[in-house]
């Protein structure tokens, strides 16, 4: 992605909403076991979330895991102590993944006290494959979700992938 596409979502985050109207349908979507994994998450990502479930909508998308799993595929990237990446931190790990890969990849190996962050953002999809096996997702959703950053993902992943690559 261009600098100025990334400068356009670190101002959509900043800025980011969701509305009552787009949190009652969030509520009224999710079984009670994902709304947590929804609601966990900052507004920023909520936001992202309701981006990537709108634009699987917008193409047509009709399978009810995939919706769904859409309104939460970020939740690893808060802790389970409740600690979401914070924007400076998602800023240092885009910076550091295109500019310091070396650097990046040394960071996303394990979770040093100082550098956690990178550690889950590079590890989202897998710590959110177990915090939504933990809430008694399906199968499907949890395989998605640890899937769709894979580097040729397939099936509801790759589809996941390609709403999530739009935002």
């Amino acid at each position: 992605m261009s600098a100025s596409t990334r400068l356009g979502q670190l101002w959509a985050a900043l800025r980011a909403k969701v509305t009552p109207a787009e949190r009652a349908l969030v509520r009224q979507i999710l079984a009670n076991n994902e709304y947590p994994l929804f609601e966990r998450m900052p507004l920023y990502d909520q936001r992202h979330c309701l981006d990537v479930y709108a634009t699987l909508v917008a193409a047509g998308e009709q399978d009810a895991e995939l919706l769904h799993l859409a309104l939460y595929h970020d939740t690893g990237k808060v802790d389970r102590q409740g600690q979401p990446v914070s924007l400076l931190w998602y800023g240092i790990a885009v910076v550091w993944k295109q500019l310091a890969p070396q650097l990046y990849a040394w960071a996303a190996q394990k979770p040093r006290w100082w550098c956690r962050s990178i550690y889950r953002y590079a590890h989202h999809g897998p710590l959110g494959a177990d915090l939504a096996a933990a809430a008694g997702c399906s199968p499907t959703i949890v395989d998605t979700i640890r899937h769709y950053h894979d580097d040729a993902p397939t099936g509801l992943a790759a589809r996941l992938r390609w709403a999530d690559d739009q935002h």
